[in-house]
């Protein structure tokens, strides 16, 4: 295997990394309006993820570093083709992070308030564009000889991609909620094992369209594999969620998350890029990679740095690894 095949796959693994983490925190961002009740349920479900939401966000920051340094025309074609809609995710990752900070700082009910509405909306944005953006990418995009995005923002929002993004915004939800009953006590917790039912069902019905029109289009023996796992997965992981073994059930719902990616990648490969003008136009591994020693030290930094990453994100998760309720939450506190 090349180098450059190394690092799409290394690049898949972090962007799955990030999908399987981050997408349970967004679920949490949209589940503090239709799963909390008050303010003290609404504290609790941010409490969840207080120590490890911005650990999560590491992810994105290498995937998207290593996108960088690894295949510099997919990353220049990519930023400057879908500058508005991953401009609109920054800002709602930093308006996020402010929001979570920010909210107790002040007593004041309309300050919480805003905050609240806040968390909110941009997690669900995000939620929802990162499926449209990786709709576009496995479809492919208006790319033309000289590898440059030659369409606009209306031909990013095809119905392919508008039900990936719905896709993704109803994973990370479901993912979300069986995240809660896992880490919750009390009304909060039966009520998020409820509402997991009901959104694990229409997950599977969105997911089972998309990945059944990505395979259809794209796909392979492999990426057929993928999404039998996927399906399996989730409908293992809404049956785990009813039995109340909401270990196995997050288990299997982040499972889904890693399956529904992984195919999505083996659908893309070897393309990174794929355009929709002509094949001959597309970026693919080959020519949009980094020279083989930029690739060659890159892999002996990822080698050193990637173990040391996850075993204190792992730690972290160990250290709060304990559920919480809203006999938890002191009244008197912001």
């Amino acid at each position: 295997m090349e180098l450059h095949d190394v690092w799409f796959v290394l690049i898949a693994v972090l962007w799955t990394g990030y999908f399987f983490l981050e997408g349970f925190d967004f679920g949490i961002g949209v589940l503090t309006k239709l799963l909390a009740r008050d303010r003290t349920e609404k504290r609790v479900l941010i409490n969840t993820i207080g120590p490890v939401w911005d650990g999560n966000e590491v992810w994105l920051l290498s995937a998207g570093g290593a996108t960088f340094a690894a295949f510099p025309e997919w990353y220049a074609t990519l930023f400057s083709g879908f500058y508005l809609p991953l401009l609109l995710i920054l800002v709602c990752l930093i308006v996020r992070g402010v929001a979570f900070e920010y909210r107790a700082k002040r007593p004041e009910e309309q300050w919480q308030r805003n905050w609240e509405n806040a968390i909110f909306w941009t997690s669900l944005l995000p939620a929802f564009l990162w499926g449209v953006a990786f709709g576009n990418i496995v479809r492919g995009v208006k790319i033309d000889q000289d590898f440059e995005y030659v369409g606009n923002l209306w031909d990013l929002l095809n119905p392919y991609a508008i039900l990936g993004g719905l896709v993704t915004l109803s994973l990370f939800t479901f993912h979300g909620a069986v995240f809660a009953a896992l880490k919750t006590l009390g009304d909060i917790w039966e009520r998020a094992r409820k509402l997991a039912l009901g959104l694990g069902l229409v997950t599977a019905v969105l997911a089972l369209a998309f990945l059944l029109w990505t395979q259809a289009d794209n796909g392979d023996g492999k990426s057929l594999v993928a999404l039998v796992v996927a399906v399996v997965a989730l409908v293992a992981a809404i049956g785990a969620n009813q039995l109340g073994r909401e270990g196995w059930a997050f288990a299997l719902s982040g499972l889904t998350i890693i399956a529904a990616v992984a195919m999505l990648f083996l659908s893309l490969f070897p393309n990174v890029m794929p355009s929709s003008l002509n094949d001959e136009w597309s970026l693919t591994v080959t020519n949009a990679s980094s020279s083989p020693y930029t690739l060659k030290i890159m892999t002996w930094c990822a080698v050193i740095a990637t173990p040391v990453v996850m075993l204190y994100q792992g730690w972290t998760y160990w250290v709060f690894r304990k559920r919480i309720g809203t006999q938890h939450i002191a009244e008197a506190a912001h």
